[in-house]
């Protein structure tokens, strides 16, 4: 499951999605973050479902391969469903077994939480693996550019999410490394009482935190043996270029929320 996570990895590609300026595409994300929160009925909801699918299909990138990367999200989506289903009690009475009693409004609720809550997840991990994060560290530094003038550490905070993101599938490939030394060894976390799993994990995240720490280090020294004093007086290799796409997927955002706020009554 290690090797299926999704989360910071980038996917190289030739799609419309990709070629979006990265400016464009944090800036489309946040407004869709936003424009989420405007469905309210099964209509809206169907409609955001449907434009969050037609944005995946535009990327290139196969729905099955997104969600084989999100199962850990999804048992948590799961478990959304479930906590609302059976603790709103609101609207008719459905079902009633002893102490279980189950409410329209709560299958309602959870039906919908747990789907806005996908969405959210889908469209954030297309930005990600259509997006390297050199390009998001760009766009970021260049959208939060304003903030400079109250002396906010806008290429530092950047640069922090950039390195967070490039690190976590290394992280990931490491504690599969070190997973399979501990099984080698005779070392098994899938079976035995809750404490004797909690007890199996920490062989596992002692070494983890210690090559993470390691890494860490070796990174900063090799930052400081190569000069880099921050984002003062710095030139970029790379330009960004705003084009006519940039400009139609934040129309075609505009449009999905006027008629999210016209759908919702």
């Amino acid at each position: 499951m290690l090797e299926k996570m999704i989360f910071g990895r980038f996917i190289p590609g030739n799609s419309i999605i990709h070629k979006l300026d990265p400016r464009s595409k944090l800036t489309f994300v946040f407004l869709f973050i936003i424009a989420v929160f405007l469905a309210n009925n099964a209509i809206t909801y169907s409609l955001i479902l449907a434009f969050t699918l037609s944005v995946i299909f535009s990327s290139r990138i196969r729905l099955y391969f997104i969600l084989n990367g999100l199962k850990p999200i999804l048992f948590l989506v799961a478990f959304t469903l479930i906590m609302h289903i059976f603790f709103t009690k609101e609207g008719p009475l459905l079902f009633e077994w002893k102490f279980i009693k189950i409410y329209e409004e709560g299958i309602r609720q959870g039906i919908f939480i747990s789907i806005r809550f996908l969405i959210l997840v889908l469209m954030t991990s297309v930005l990600t693996l259509t997006t390297s994060p050199i390009s998001i560290t760009d766009g970021m530094e260049d959208l939060l550019g304003p903030f400079k003038r109250f002396k906010l550490p806008v290429h530092e905070l950047a640069l922090m999410m950039s390195i967070s993101l490039r690190f976590i599938p290394t992280l990931m490939d490491e504690t599969d490394k070190i997973l399979k030394a501990q099984l080698a060894r005779g070392s098994d976390i899938s079976t035995g009482s809750i404490k004797q799993r909690i007890r199996s994990v920490i062989p596992l995240l002692v070494p983890l935190f210690v090559s993470a720490f390691k890494r860490a280090e070796d990174l900063a020294v090799a930052m400081e043996v190569r000069g880099y004093r921050g984002g003062e007086g710095r030139t970029r290799y790379r330009q960004l270029k705003w084009q006519w796409r940039d400009t139609a997927a934040l129309f075609v955002l505009a449009i999905l929320v006027s008629v999210l706020i016209w759908l919702r009554a």
